[in-house]
């Protein structure tokens, strides 16, 4: 892929917007983890300075706050058992519960005031073991070591001035990190549907199926939607768009996205989740996930539910990306200080 060029002021706004979503959550990973200064990146420090920029929502998430529950099942083809030991790709039905959401954290934000999308979920396979996946829009990160993520995140700090990140700081960022550049062909070129159903998810980050020998495969997936996407335009639309969609849809019957994994090759980077995969890697599609239900937040299992990716069952291992291994630790953070502050208010609108 050739080097993109840096985005031009008009579209810097658009590519920050993208970029804050992702890179507030890795670096809040790297705060959490402590892998950086312990004394100014303290797990309570990150998760105030989170709250400076997106306000105190007590109760709820403090990244991707926005969000409703979902629950159907997962059918795997089997197409994929031979590569892991983990009963969930024997084939057959495992029963699914999730959250599908959008980036930041306000949690009465308009659901189509950021462009970034999440679907997280946990698969819970007969044997009691589980699953935990949570996916992002972005393929790939704009950089991929913790100390350049904490650079990313002071880039973007918005300049007191206008509210917004100064675009002079955020050019010379990326000036600074060739890595960045799949990130921002892809954040430029990137129109978000006008469904969560149309939506693709990405794991970003790699993994390793293990199989009875003990072999590993290292892989990143996608969720890759039945329903064709459809731009969401530039007209104005209800605060609360995709959530009704997604329920009238829903009323019709259900929707499916097909599980792609993707394997990767010896001279692929496993722990670099900046650099994509050559589109000639072999893939297998493993299954489907079916949605049958869709409920606000706050009444289904989602709101209870630590999505920690790292929680995976015996046939499936993380891989060695720095980014990956620290999220558990922003993860247990998060869900601790919302849990300690109970059930939140619920809003009876959204900001526009």
């Amino acid at each position: 892929m050739s080097e993109p060029s840096l985005p031009w002021p008009r579209q810097l706004g658009r590519l920050s917007l993208i970029a804050l979503s992702v890179a507030t959550l890795a670096g809040g990973f790297a705060y959490a983890a402590g892998w950086l200064d312990a004394q100014r990146l303290s797990p309570q420090r990150f998760v105030d300075s989170f709250e400076a920029s997106s306000g105190v929502h007590p109760g709820y998430r403090r990244a991707h706050a926005r969000g409703l529950c979902i629950s159907g099942y997962f059918e795997s083809r089997g197409a994929a058992a031979a590569l892991s030991t983990a009963a969930v790709f024997a084939a057959g039905r495992v029963p699914v519960s999730g959250r599908l959401s959008i980036g930041g954290g306000n949690p009465h934000a308009a659901d189509t005031s950021v462009p970034v999308r999440s679907m997280a979920l946990l698969l819970q396979q007969e044997d009691g073991q589980q699953w935990r996946m949570a996916m992002n829009t972005p393929p790939v990160l704009a950089v991929g070591t913790l100390e350049e993520f904490f650079q990313q995140v002071q880039a973007m700090r918005p300049d007191p001035a206008t509210g917004k990140p100064d675009p002079q700081r955020l050019q010379a960022f990326f000036a600074a990190h060739p890595q960045s550049a799949a990130f921002r062909q892809w954040a430029q070129q990137h129109q978000p549907s006008s469904s969560f159903a149309s939506t693709t998810f990405n794991s970003i980050n790699a993994f390793y199926l293990v199989d009875a020998a003990g072999r590993q495969q290292a892989v990143r997936w996608s969720m890759l939607p039945e329903l064709a996407p459809q731009p969401l335009g530039s007209a104005p639309v209800a605060a609360d768009a995709l959530q009704v969609e997604l329920r009238e849809r829903l009323a019709s019957g259900p929707v499916r996205w097909t599980l792609r994994l993707t394997l990767a090759e010896a001279a692929d980077a496993v722990d670099d989740a900046t650099r994509q995969w050559p589109a000639s890697r072999r893939q297998i599609d493993a299954g489907q996930l079916v949605i049958e239900q869709a409920v606000e937040q706050l009444d289904g299992a989602c709101h209870a539910t630590n999505f920690d990716p790292l929680i995976l069952p015996s046939g499936i291992r993380p891989s060695a990306d720095p980014i990956l291994l620290a999220r558990s630790a922003a993860y247990a953070e998060s869900f601790k200080r919302r849990t300690r502050e109970g059930t939140p208010v619920a809003n009876s609108g959204v900001q526009p």
